[in-house]
């Protein structure tokens, strides 16, 4: 992905703690958003029973990912035709085995990055990444989600320091 792409998916990023005994995902329940794991360890357990552990760096919810770019096109003046259905929907439950913390990126803002990079999306390779790869470079994503947060939110709080301090000399003056 380039830095554009990167840049506008980190600016959607809330951050987001989940409290120990409580379901991010349910079986059956519409999927809204992705989460991508900071800390902490949680449960999966899927249709079949099958149990798999999450923890710091796994994502879940990335299936509305692929929900998007499965039902929805974009038109050649850049509209967006969705087609009929429900969103995606869990076939997994994913529960907190202890307090959480993530970032969460919701439905509403994953298909506003789609929309704006549907180009990338659709193309071949892009949809072989997020189809096949995804699962092999998971760790990567969150690992880069983090430090650009992080990066972004120092650099907000520096150039908020900086209109303080300069709005304090033009007030002196």
């Amino acid at each position: 992905m380039d830095e554009q792409m990167l840049d506008a998916i980190y600016k959607k990023l809330k951050q987001k703690v989940y409290i120990k005994g409580s379901d991010i995902f349910y079986k059956g329940g519409p999927v809204e958003k992705m989460v991508f794991i900071v800390s902490g360890k949680l449960e999966s357990i899927g249709a079949d029973g099958n149990i798999a552990p999450l923890a710091e760096g796994d994502v879940c919810g990335e299936e509305l990912l692929t929900w998007y770019l499965e039902h929805t096109s974009v038109t050649r003046e850049g509209g967006r035709i969705q087609f009929p259905g429900s969103r995606s929907l869990s076939t997994r439950t994913v529960t907190c085995l202890t307090n959480v913390e993530a970032f969460a990126l919701h439905a509403a803002d994953l298909e506003e990055v789609t929309t704006l990079f549907s180009q990338f999306l659709r193309n071949p390779r892009g949809q072989g990444a997020i189809k096949y790869e995804l699962p092999y470079w998971r760790k990567m994503p969150v690992t880069r989600c983090q430090v650009a947060w992080r990066y972004r939110q120092k650099h907000l709080k520096r150039a908020s320091i900086t209109n303080n301090l300069s709005a304090n000399h033009t007030a002196r003056r």
